[in-house]
């Protein structure tokens, strides 16, 4: 017999408790699946084709899935006697078989059964992956073949059988295709009837049968020359013989399809010799000259012949036998009707039909017969008269009408029927089926109109079914309550109905329970009438999920459409309302019919769940809001955006609309649940940015409310983003407070002051204006240009202007909307500014662009807006000023100048103020009043009414590696519409030496999928970066970055950040010794704060605070700036060691082992575009210090810099300022006093590269080391690169370790000798083990910049490798396609890809402009200089292609690109960095600028 696994435990893959003899005597044969599924009605029983069926499967398989369904009764009670006992998994009712299906890949035959034509809809989604599986799916279905059709095109092979007979022989055939071809095979057969006889196979030849060679045509079965209407046990052969392989010299074939016919004609054969009866693909009967073709699918039983009539029965319905089927249809025959058993086929054409006029327009079109389309239902009561009739008809009939066979389908004509559904809508009503499974019951369904009526789908009808199931189910309740007061209950039985009481609402506990207690009350003698009660209400026993689901249109009259009832009714039911109305198209609608007022009436009733949710936008929220819908004791109204113009509306449209929507404000994402006010909660919930910025953009307004919330901006602040108790009291007070000033000030002239500001000069400026305005008793307001439409400024008497300039003399970012609208202003010559009295401010800087056709930029938002201003009809009441950034005070200079004017225009320049400005709050402020590094981070993190953290805080989080950013692509998008910029964060993984186990590589790539966004970054310090991660993940990123024993903490801010090795890949021995110095120091330095255990950890602090944090090295104000170290191993110098601030050079002594290093210090990148008192530097010499020594001298270094670092200009607080300003020598000596001893000389060491070295290396100990070349270190999939899944396989398998280098690349180290197979194979077959690249490609780098890094001015990872695509055909033109040139772009001169040491490097100064630099050392030991000041991409191209071609002919043996340009006069050479202006700009003819 055969054993029964209930899938929750798991199911076994062997043969189950097979017989050992029977395991003897027959080999292990290779496993394939067979699922059989029931397409039945409600009184389809166990007929002898499903018990033929399911026998067959028993016997040919190992595993069994099944679930209640007419085969049951087989897999129940088992066979009489069977040596093969497969296993049989036992699915609960509406479970998704797909999960057993793809987990039992080892099974032989697995054997599915249902009640519901659903099943294979379930299915759908993984045909793809059970279609290359040995995998055999038998249908069973009565007369419709429509829900089997549909899955004809997702499977190899899709087989059809119209008798018991041919469904026993069939099943055969088609396990023994499956397992041959390990290919996934779909077989459906009708159910037939109860007098049906099958032949049925013997057991013991089964098997032999399945593991059976190929075997050619057996000579004793001829193939009869006459037709056969009936064949043998009712199969009909194929008149004339056909050979297997014969196909039509007229057709040809694709090879795929005639490698699955012929494996098909394989298989066939087999089965011939096995059961003695033909396996055609389709059959022939009838005349031998005919004039009409009949050509049938499914069970059509025409048992006679008709006068020039041939009758084709299709059995291979996948691949369509296109060449028997032409041999069956003779030239002779002049119309073709193809017929097909389909009741519910909704699209055009019929599912063989098109194979059918395929196949004939082979033939010459003089010859080609005419084709109908036909369908047919139940044709057991027709005779030959009523099938003549049928075709004189059709031979009458346009061949574009579709004709039907036998009775109506419905056996009402005059019902109507069902209304049809646009697909895009499924979305929704698919989501509900995935959560509440056999749970969901649509009130209103749409099929339920042709038994119903069109009523059916209105609110009232639904309502009504809901509200007299509910009144049953209380009876139900009733009943089991007085059963249970019955004492001759068995104690089971009261338990159950006991626990059904309680799980009532549960809708799974309540169904198990349920069905428990109708089983119990079956099987027991319980006489109480209440027994018999529940016994006819058991189907209430499931707490059903109970939806309506209605159009937009119900919302444009609550009352009329019944939806008022609905809401109003108190039922515990739920209602969905999709409205399809795109945001594209919504002016077009009449905007006093708003749909979403139900959403609002609704809230109104009190007592109601209200949700607002689109699928295009937030997945979790809708999944959120239908659970929550579901859980409500009372009514729930979901309203849910879809916008779809029409059904061919593709998806991605779908997307853009409803971000349009969302984003806007016009479609808010929120719930609304009164059950929490029960509980003390807040009922209402904003899950999107809208109501938050309607509320801001209210207070905004030119009023007295906006005048007062503008004079206090955290007042509008907190009234927006605060809820508490105490909050509202203080908020009270502070707008009393406000009030009265207000009113102190009415009689002073009122002054608004605008501002545009990227970086935040002009903000402070404005800020500090709108203080001092203040201060002599004006009324001021103070807002962004962005934030003022021309008609509010209209109304406006006195308004100053400060702006910065950005780019290419654009408007800074919340200033552009505005000169948008002043621009159209202008044009359409507008004069709507007459009464404005106002003056600008403008900054900028007179050297950014030093070129004279670029002198035009320098200040020109400032210079366009106030002769915009102008030509409106404003009048200026002060000249425009100017600010310089290169006067001797910046921008200072000219704004001493201008802001006396504007107090004397206000009459206010006689008041004398007296009292002291407060001091600007910088970075020190922030850091020493946030108790060592805490802030209010924590209380950011819960504020979810923004996607942002306070500014201060965000100062604070880098320390704890996290930088808060936004998506710049979308920032002026997001601004028009009203919306805070799609705010995300970065996070950065401390990881010293950049060495990780495979188990941590596995984890940063789950975090990148799960809460970044699906890909990461390798960084230029040998780290892993995350962009995207949202405000609410950023705690659970980080609690996973902490489970693989990573952290964050120190990976940026004003601390030692990571520590970067070599990689060198052949020196393992002293990679690890050098990696274990890093780890050390890195540790050694590390803040000692616990603020990053508290906040990301949940580490609370020990009560009372009897602990206090203290920073033995840091101190409260921590260093002035960032500090960075780095280990280099002669030769290879891939860390640029000289461009950190502190370097150790590792020395070997004459034995090849550590003797120490070499140490360096003052090293840094950052520069500040046009301001020269910032520069590059490369580190100094101090000295040689042993291993030992090494942690100390990092920590005197930076403890040096800790207490001599200007803190007061971040712009001039690195150590390389440091040390110039003391001078190497006093710096040294301090150094060496905190130490306690002096440095030794510096040992002799050579550099001669600092690009990696790529391919595969062999170590010291015989481990193999591959180095990738991952592009400006991304690690994503990309088509036919998907390199972040291979990196993840090889992570999987690999023993070794990964090393992140400081060139952006990976090194697979420490891999085996008996592992290299597996690990080559994986880099094969992803395509990573490539290193078919320019030299000028493979060393190339470049930082992220756009979208993600807030200091971007241009573009630089996303446009590198296009500028490289241009550049590698230059090199290759003049033969140097793998000669190295180092060239590196970032996006801003801060330097994060190193740029000033490469020999080719582009700054991004304005999007498309670029700083080009050149002259930088090969390997790290020379600073570059700028050559040109500003180069787009043609100006690149002109400058490079002669600079190449003349390296090329030119350059000496063994020189580098950048020695090149030095000696033949391009570019003078860097000799320190305090020189870095020097003779910048080209030399001699290759000049441009004067300096």
């Amino acid at each position: 017999m055969f054993s029964t696994v209930n899938d929750s435990e798991g199911a076994g893959t062997g043969s189950g408790g097979s017989d050992p003899e029977m395991s003897n005597a027959i080999p292990p044969i290779s496993f394939f699946i067979v699922a059989v599924v029931v397409f039945q009605s409600p009184t389809m029983s166990l007929t002898p084709a499903i018990a033929a069926v399911a026998r067959v499967a028993h016997l040919t398989s190992d595993v069994v899935v099944e679930s209640e369904s007419a085969f049951s009764e087989y897999w129940k009670s088992g066979p009489s006697s069977s040596a093969h006992s497969p296993s049989v998994i036992s699915l609960p009712r509406g479970a998704d078989a797909a999960s057993p299906l793809l987990r039992e890949q080892a099974a032989s035959l697995l054997s599915y059964t249902t009640t519901s034509s659903q099943a294979l809809t379930r299915l759908l989604p993984h045909l793809a992956e059970l279609s290359a599986r040995p995998v055999v799916l038998h249908i069973a279905v009565e007369n419709d073949l429509s829900d089997a059709l549909i899955i004809r095109s997702a499977v190899p092979y899709f087989l059809y059988s119209s008798t018991a007979q041919q469904a026993h022989d069939t099943a055969l055939l088609a396990s023994r295709l499956a397992r041959s071809q390990r290919k996934a095979v779909v077989h459906v057969f009708h159910v037939g009837d109860a007098n049906e006889t099958v032949e049925e196979i013997a057991e013991d030849r089964v098997q032999p049968f399945l593991l059976a060679e190929k075997v050619g045509t057996p000579k004793n079965i001829s193939r009869p020359a006459t037709p056969d209407s009936n064949g043998a046990n009712g199969h009909a052969v194929l008149t004339p013989p056909l050979s297997p392989l014969s196909p039509s010299s007229s057709i040809s074939l694709d090879p795929v399809t005639d490698e699955l016919l012929k494996a098909y004609e394989a298989a066939a054969l087999s089965t011939l010799a096995l059961v003695r009866r033909p396996q055609h693909p389709c059959s022939r009967k009838g005349s031998a000259s005919p004039q009409m073709a009949v050509v049938t699918l499914g069970r059509a039983n025409f048992d006679f012949e008709i006068d020039d009539v041939s009758f084709v029965n299709v059995s291979l319905v996948s691949p369509f036998p296109t060449p028997r089927l032409l041999k069956a249809i003779p030239s002779s025959v002049t119309r073709v009707i193809v017929l097909e058993q389909l009741s519910k086929w909704s699209m055009k054409w019929t599912p063989i039909f098109l194979d059918v006029i395929t196949a004939l327009q082979s033939r010459d079109p003089e010859n080609r017969p005419i084709v109908h389309s036909a369908t047919f239902g139940d044709t057991s009561a027709l005779h030959s008269e009523d099938v003549s009739i049928f075709l004189q008809k059709a031979a009458l009939a346009s061949p574009a009408t579709r004709l039907h066979l036998g009775p109506a389908i419905s056996p009402h004509a005059s019902a109507p029927e069902a209304p049809h559904v646009p697909k895009h809508e499924a979305s929704y009503t698919k989501i509900l089926s995935h959560l509440f499974g056999e749970r969901i019951e649509i009130a209103n369904a749409p099929s339920l109109v042709p038994t119903q009526g069109e009523v059916a789908t209105s609110p009232e009808f639904a309502l009504g079914r809901i509200r007299g199931d509910l009144e049953l189910r209380e009876e139900l309740i009733d009943a089991v309550q007085e059963l249970l007061q019955e004492a001759e209950l068995s104690p089971e039985l009261h338990s159950l109905l006991s626990r059904w009481i309680l799980a009532k609402d549960d809708g799974v506990k309540s169904w198990e329970l349920g069905d428990q207690i109708v089983l119990s009350l079956e099987s027991s003698s319980v006489s109480h009438p209440a027994a018999a009660r529940v016994l006819s209400l058991r189907w209430l026993f499931s707490a059903l999920s109970r939806w309506i689901i209605g159009s937009d249109a119900w919302s444009y009259d609550l009352g009329a459409s019944g939806l008022h009832h609905a809401i109003a009714s108190g039922l515990n039911v739920n209602i969905l309302i999709l409205d399809t109305l795109p945001y594209s198209t919504r002016n077009a609608t009449d905007e006093n019919r708003r749909k979403r007022d139900v959403g609002l009436y609704a809230m109104n009733h009190g007592d109601v769940y209200v949700a607002s949710i689109a699928v295009y936008s937030s997945y979790a929220q809708v999944l959120q809001s239908l659970i929550e819908a579901d859980k409500f004791n009372g009514p729930s109204v979901v309203l849910a955006y879809l916008p779809y113009k029409n059904e061919d509306s593709p998806a991605l449209d779908l997307l853009k609309e409803t971000k349009l929507a969302v984003d806007s404000g016009y479609w808010p994402l929120y719930r609304w649940d009164p059950s929490k006010e029960a509980e003390g909660k807040e009922p209402f919930s904003l899950d999107s940015d809208a109501v938050k910025n309607d509320l801001q953009a209210f207070l905004d307004r030119q009023n007295h409310l906006s005048q007062l919330t503008r004079s206090k901006p955290q007042f509008a602040a907190d009234l927006v983003s605060s809820l508490g108790e105490s909050v509202k009291e203080a908020r009270k007070k502070r707008a009393l407070q406000a009030y009265e000033e207000l009113l102190t000030g009415i009689d002073a002239p009122p002054l608004t002051i605008l501002f545009a500001s990227d970086g935040g000069a002009a903000e402070k400026k404005a800020k500090r204006l709108n203080g001092r305005a203040k201060a002599r008793g004006l009324t001021t307001t103070l807002a962004t240009l962005d934030s003022v439409s021309l008609d509010a400024l209209a109304q406006e008497e006195y308004v100053v202007f400060i702006t910065s300039t950005a780019g290419q003399g654009e408007p800074p970012q919340n200033g552009r909307t505005f000169f948008k609208a002043l621009n159209a202003a202008v044009a359409a010559g507008n004069q709507g500014l007459i009464n404005l009295k106002y003056s600008v401010f403008a900054m900028g800087d007179s050297h950014y662009w030093p070129r004279p056709e670029d002198a035009h930029y320098y200040n020109k938002p400032g210079k366009d807006l106030d002769a915009r201003l102008a030509r409106l009809g404003g009048q200026r009441v002060a000249d425009l000023g100017l600010g310089d950034d290169q006067d001797a005070d910046g921008s200072e200079t000219g704004y001493k100048v201008w802001e006396p004017l504007i107090w004397k225009v206000l009459g206010v320049d006689t008041i004398q103020v007296h009292e002291v400005e407060p001091d600007p709050i910088t970075n020190e402020h922030i850091k020493v009043a946030s108790q060592y590094l805490r802030g209010t981070i924590s209380e950011g993190l819960e504020d979810f009414s923004t996607g942002a953290l306070a500014p201060s805080d965000t100062q604070l989080t880098k320390f704890h590696g996290i930088y808060q950013q936004d998506d710049r692509d979308i920032r002026d998008e997001r601004q028009a519409q009203g919306v805070e910029p799609a705010f995300g964060f970065m996070i950065r993984v401390r990881l010293p030496g950049g060495v990780c186990t495979p188990q941590q590589w596995l984890t940063i790539d789950q975090i990148a999928d799960e809460h970044g966004s699906s890909n990461f970054k390798l960084t230029t310090r040998s780290t892993f970066q995350f962009h995207g991660v949202i405000k609410r993940h950023l705690k659970p990123a980080i609690q996973s970055i902490n489970r693989a024993l990573l952290d964050t903490l120190a990976a940026c801010g004003d601390v030692n950040r990571n520590v970067i090795v070599s990689a060198i890949p052949s020196m393992s021995k002293l990679h690890a010794q050098v990696h274990e110095f890093a780890k050390n120091v890195s540790e050694h330095l590390l803040p000692r704060t616990s603020a990053y255990h508290e906040i990301w950890l949940d580490k609370k602090m020990v009560a009372g605070g009897a602990v206090q944090d203290f920073e033995p090295l840091y101190g409260e104000f921590y260093l002035p700036r960032k500090f960075k170290i780095a280990v280099a191993v002669p030769p290879t110098n891939d860390v640029d060691l000289f461009a950190n601030d502190v370097g150790f050079i590792a020395i070997l002594d004459e034995h090849g082992e550590l003797a120490g290093f070499n140490v360096t210090a003052g090293g840094g990148m950052g520069v500040t575009h046009s301001n020269k008192k910032t520069y590059p530097r490369l580190g100094s010499l101090l000295g040689f210090v042993t291993v030992d020594q090494g942690k100390a001298v990092a920590e005197k270094i930076m403890l040096v810099q800790r207490d001599n670092g200007n803190r007061a200009d971040r712009k001039n607080a690195r150590l390389k300022y440091t040390i110039d300003r003391m001078g190497l020598d006093v710096f040294k000596a301090e150094v060496e006093k905190l130490l306690g001893w002096e440095f030794p000389p510096a040992r002799p060491f050579t550099f001669d590269r600092n690009v990696d070295d790529f391919g595969w290396h062999t170590g010291e100990d015989g481990k193999h080391h591959f180095t990738c070349f991952i592009e400006n270190g991304r690690i994503q999939d990309e088509p036919d690169r998907n390199f972040k899944t291979c990196l993840k396989e090889i992570a999987k398998i690999h023993k070794g370790e990964f090393r992140l280098t400081a060139n952006q690349h990976i090194v697979i180290s420490g891999i085996a000798t008996e592992d290299l197979p597996d690990i080559k194979h994986l880099l094969a077959k992803y395509k990573l083990d490539n290193l078919n690249f320019s030299g000028l490609r493979l060393s190339s780098s470049a930082c992220v910049a756009f979208p993600t890094c807030g200091l971007a001015m241009a573009e630089s990872e996303r446009y590198l490798p296009l500028l490289v695509d241009k550049l590698e055909k230059i090199c290759e033109e003049n033969g140097l396609r793998n000669d190295s040139i180092v060239m590196r772009m970032t996006g801003c001169p801060n330097g994060c890809a190193r740029p000033y040491v490469a020999e080719i490097a582009f700054v991004g100064k304005a999007p498309g402009s670029y700083l080009m630099l050149l002259g930088g050392g090969y390997h790290g030991q020379r600073l570059n200089k700028i050559y040109r000041e500003s180069v787009t991409e043609p100006e690149i191209l002109a400058i490079l292609k002669p600079m190449i071609k003349h390296y090329a002919l030119e350059r000496l043996e063994g020189e580098h690109f950048g020695d090149f340009v030095i000696r033949t006069g391009y570019i003078a050479p860097t000799t320190s960095g305090a020189e870095y202006y020097d003779r910048m700009g080209g030399e001699g003819q290759h000049r441009e600028i004067a300096i």
